[in-house]
């Protein structure tokens, strides 16, 4: 008799609860701001909550598809083209905020580099698992597995680059090493790969002027506190001020026009103002919560294919979430990367949420 499928309800309990967390939480860090551009303090959170709705619904849709009729080559390789073509024409509109980050149409707009972490994901699970199939299969095989699994992702993290958006090529990446390294690949291979990237990496810091002095306020905050150190000294502010139990709900003072993108990569640091470090505490629990049961869902998958899906997307999460806390608390330089679920951001939060839909799916098929 064949046993009931059940999703992992830990999994969907976390993510529903991150998902308030950051409703709330965008209200509270945009309502001023909102009032004071749009004449309305609730513009931020309507077009949040739009996209948590659609997050939803997407999320619900692929829990109850099986996740091995994502398996096909033509859905890796559809989406996987049609997303280097979104990442092509971001070129051809307006710069925003001195990026070409976003496609906009109207009031609507959507970010291509963010679905191209879920594609990545796709492709290297899909491309992988049929090569695990072919008689003596080799990860480390640069001719057969190494060059025709990476091009595609090289390519999607160098169109990201450009834009320029040196964060989300990194996280890129980071997800698409651990899957390899799922499938065996090696640590030379992967030393090697370091050493080459060191000085791509220095002269993308160093002649880029404003990642440079990102860096150097890094470093050392201090030296220029109405500069480029700025955003980080009113972040450490913020969490600072918070202390064990915080100055209350709607009750930041950072938020008022210090704190620059306090309802999107800095969110974190006005929820610390404002609930403390018990508030602080519950997010970073929640997100170590979300991986231990992504990881689970990982190892009991029964197949490589579900393998390699539930490892990126947890990865990718968990390791978004890493970066984003890292950088408001000083541990790493500003890296414009968003807190999965909480910050404001309609193409993050539909990823991250249709991911978490595959992800659910295959905690199903677990053993």
């Amino acid at each position: 008799m064949p046993r009931s499928l059940q999703y992992d309800r830990q999994l969907f309990g976390v993510t529903l609860t991150l998902c308030f967390i950051g409703a709330v939480m965008v209200f509270s860090a945009s309502a001023v701001m909102s009032r004071d551009t749009y004449g309305s303090p609730y513009i931020f959170l309507i077009r949040q909550l739009i996209f948590l709705i659609l997050g939803i619904v997407g999320m619900f849709a692929l829990m109850n598809l099986d996740y091995r009729r994502l398996r096909q080559p033509k859905m890796a390789l559809t989406a996987l083209s049609f997303t280097i073509l979104l990442l092509l024409l971001v070129f051809l509109f307006d710069r925003s905020h001195a990026t070409h980050r976003w496609i906009r149409i109207g009031p609507a707009g959507i970010q291509p580099s963010e679905f191209a972490k879920l594609t990545v994901i796709l492709y290297l699970a899909w491309f992988l698992e049929s090569r695990s199939l072919m008689p003596n299969f080799d990860v480390n095989d640069w001719r057969r597995t190494l060059a025709p699994a990476m091009g595609p992702v090289l390519l999607m993290a160098g169109l990201v680059l450009i834009e320029p958006d040196m964060g989300t090529a990194a996280m890129i990446m980071i997800v698409a090493v651990a899957m390899l390294f799922m499938m065996g690949f090696s640590l030379r291979w992967l030393g090697a790969a370091a050493l080459l990237a060191i000085p791509a990496v220095y002269l993308a810091i160093v002649r880029v002027p404003y990642r440079y002095e990102r860096m150097k306020a890094f470093l050392t905050p201090g030296s220029d506190p109405q500069g480029h150190g700025f955003q980080l000294v009113q972040s450490l502010i913020a969490v600072g001020s918070g202390g064990l139990h915080g100055v209350g709900l709607m009750e930041s003072r950072q938020k008022l026009f210090y704190l620059p993108e306090a309802h999107t990569d800095f969110i974190f640091a006005v929820l610390c103002e404002e609930f403390g470090f018990i508030g602080g505490f519950i997010i970073v629990a929640l997100f170590a919560w979300y991986a231990w049961r992504g990881l689970r869902a990982a190892w009991r998958a029964p197949d490589h294919f579900g393998r390699l899906l539930a490892l990126g997307i947890t990865v990718l999460v968990a390791g978004q979430a890493l970066i984003n806390l890292s950088v408001v608390i000083g541990l790493m330089p500003t890296k414009g990367i968003p807190l999965p679920f909480v910050s404001y951001g309609g193409s993050s939060l539909l990823v991250m949420l249709l991911a978490t839909g595959v992800l659910l799916n295959i905690s199903q098929h677990a053993d």
